[in-house]
């Protein structure tokens, strides 16, 4: 009988779990996706009647995010998603183009013939995306490329970092790249590296990363008239 009981309350906690899981998943996803928008408070309530679930689970998931810097605790008023102050962003930039510079040099000492394959015909895709502006499938092919350089270069621990800090600057990235024809110039930037990861020059493919990330970090000044 005590023995049914310790079964039964373990299997409550693993569906709990893996319900907070998913719950996790999902508001993130409303967050990246902008249906919850930077400020807005997080209604338990709301969340808890679309996910057909109680609200506990919607509190143990926002913990997560919390822990993740996507959402923040206002004592006595609730939890928000959060907003990047300018300078919070230039840092993650920074972060970000220091990481995405190693994962090009390490990635340039394994490349392959079908690696290189992925990435060119990805270029192509942005290309014929960017040509006619088509930002809506444009911006999922480019978060895709560089998610493929990064977990390709064979470092589990920089590949966590970098989507963290990607997740941080989606709503930053997003609208720099609309800017004065960024689409076109933003793949250009693609195609550097993709030439330089294809010579396995580890010195060049670090520096097009570096650059890349860079340049994408001005774009986004420009694109709020700080440049």
């Amino acid at each position: 009988m005590e023995q049914a009981q310790e079964r039964s309350d373990h299997l409550r906690i693993l569906q709990t779990v893996s319900l907070t899981t998913v719950l996790e998943r999902e508001i993130e996803s409303l967050i990246l996706s902008g249906e919850l928008p930077p400020g807005d408070r997080i209604n338990e309530i709301q969340l808890a009647r679309r996910f057909g679930t109680s609200r506990g689970p919607i509190r143990e998931a926002t913990r997560s995010l919390e822990g993740k810097g996507l959402v923040e605790v206002v004592r006595n008023r609730g939890v928000f998603i959060r907003r990047l102050t300018l300078e919070e962003a230039l840092e993650i930039y920074d972060l970000r183009s220091a990481l995405f510079g190693l994962a090009g040099r390490l990635l340039a000492a394994r490349m392959t013939d079908q690696i290189l394959g992925h990435l060119s015909d990805a270029v192509r895709q942005m290309d014929s995306a960017a040509e006619i502006r088509d930002f809506d499938s444009y911006y999922p092919l480019n978060l895709a490329f560089h998610n493929f350089i990064v977990e390709r270069a064979g470092n589990a621990t920089l590949a966590t970092e970098y989507r963290a800090l990607v997740k941080k600057l989606h709503l930053f990235r997003a609208r720099s790249l609309v800017q004065g024809g960024g689409l076109a110039v933003s793949n250009r930037e693609h195609g550097e590296i993709v030439v330089a990861l294809a010579a396995g020059d580890l010195e060049r493919a670090h520096a097009a990363c570096w650059r890349h990330v860079e340049r994408a970090k001005h774009r986004l000044l420009a694109s709020l008239g700080k440049s």
